[in-house]
């Protein structure tokens, strides 16, 4: 028997039951803010991520499923969603026609970890990303559409912010953060490479022991320039005048290089130690990383493996119908109706006749509401009898009808 890699699940049962009721409400709510669905290719260039990610991150230093294909060319399946949107929007030119663009996208993402509870080498993102707007409303409104999307979902969560300052205050903090770093003793090995390749990474390490180390490291949000600081103050301003409950985190730094600015997490005490729910932030200058124009940019992405076991399905209400035959002189009639009534309901049905018993039995295991089986006599009579599962009421119908 050949069982599906570690890491690797197939969706299926119930598990895809609620994948497809998250992402079809997450989508909804993304439309209603003026986002469309963006669809990019799994397999990408290696470049790409090396470019966007960071070569500093665990991402491309641990974990690509990266390989030289047979054209020679080195590409590697997508650890990550935004940096193929932003290389789609390049692609698609609309770095040089200006203006606002949304998009929201879903899809399965690959990472060669440890597999652990809602963590899996196959894993699947839902995120959205906005380009052209650099205002720190746009910011605001991503994280109240992430919000309304917990909400939908009942899905409890706890509002973490930072900022992660620009090209103007950050080389000052990175300076002084260095000279803190050289300064402290017994960081671990990944804290000791990040202090060389990127400093304020260290922030993120996820050793206790180094987080004991760091308590007295300098604080970004103390030495924000003027503009970001007056963002970051507008932000949380935003969020206090529609009621959204925020924490401050100042070691916040999100696990990817290409971020600047806000700086976000959502957070859930039932899952886990690994209680991340959900992040993302402000990247202004990923685009022209890429080679494309300077063009603004904010998302976030939230791991849907992570969230199945928070997220509560409605109870389903029993609308379908279910038709069976009694007689192989009646299933080609029965295929008829089914194909004619599927135009605006939804039909089970079985392409073979059996007793009304078994049809019951099946109609049963679909959860119809409505159970119609037809026979010899239903032909000879030009009738059949709809039952309602529910109500046991029984109307009759004329086949014409």
């Amino acid at each position: 028997m050949v069982n599906p890699l570690r890491g690797m699940k197939d969706t299926v049962g119930e598990f895809s039951e609620k994948y497809t009721y998250f992402i079809e409400n997450c989508s909804r709510i993304a439309k209603n803010y003026g986002f469309n669905f963006i669809e990019t290719p799994i397999l990408e260039e290696t470049a790409l991520f090396k470019r966007s990610v960071g070569e500093s991150s665990d991402i491309v230093g641990k974990e690509m499923y990266q390989f030289i294909d047979k054209g020679k060319n080195d590409v590697c399946m997508r650890p990550e969603g935004t940096a193929g949107v932003v290389r789609a929007f390049i692609t698609q030119k609309y770095d040089r026609a200006g203006g606002i663009k949304r998009f929201f996208y879903h899809g399965p993402m690959f990472r060669y970890e440890r597999p652990q509870k809602g963590r899996l080498r196959q894993f699947h993102q839902f995120g959205v990303e906005t380009f052209g707007q650099p205002s720190v409303k746009e910011d605001a409104m991503i994280i109240l559409m992430l919000k309304e999307m917990f909400d939908f979902f009942n899905i409890g969560y706890r509002l973490q912010l930072n900022s992660l300052g620009c090209p103007e205050c950050m080389p000052p903090y990175r300076k002084n953060l260095v000279k803190f770093l050289d300064e402290t003793e017994g960081l671990c090995e990944d804290c000791l490479r990040r202090k060389v390749t990127n400093p304020i990474r260290v922030l993120d390490c996820k050793n206790e022991h180094c987080h004991v180390l760091l308590e007295n490291a300098p604080i970004l949000l103390e030495n924000l320039c003027s503009t970001c600081k007056d963002d970051f103050n507008e932000l949380k301003s935003i969020l206090d005048d529609f009621g959204v409950e925020y924490e401050i985190d100042t070691k916040l730094v999100r696990g990817l290089d290409y971020y600047n600015k806000t700086a976000f997490e959502f957070v859930s005490d039932g899952i886990g130690a690994q209680n991340a729910i959900a992040g993302g932030g402000r990247y202004d200058r990923l685009v022209e990383f890429l080679d494309g124009r300077p063009t603004a940019g904010v998302g976030f992405a939230m791991g849907i493996e992570r969230l199945m076991d928070l997220v509560k399905m409605p109870e389903t209400k029993k609308e379908s119908y279910y038709i069976g035959a009694l007689s192989e002189d009646s299933l080609l009639k029965v295929m008829k109706l089914v194909v004619q009534m599927r135009k605006s309901n939804v039909i089970h049905t079985q392409y073979i006749s059996k007793s009304v018993k078994a049809h019951m039995k099946a109609a049963d295991k679909v959860n119809a509401k409505y159970f119609i089986c037809i026979g010899d006599d239903e032909l000879k009579n030009k009738t059949y009898v709809i039952k309602n599962l529910e109500t046991k009421e029984e109307k009759s119908v004329e086949l014409r009808d």
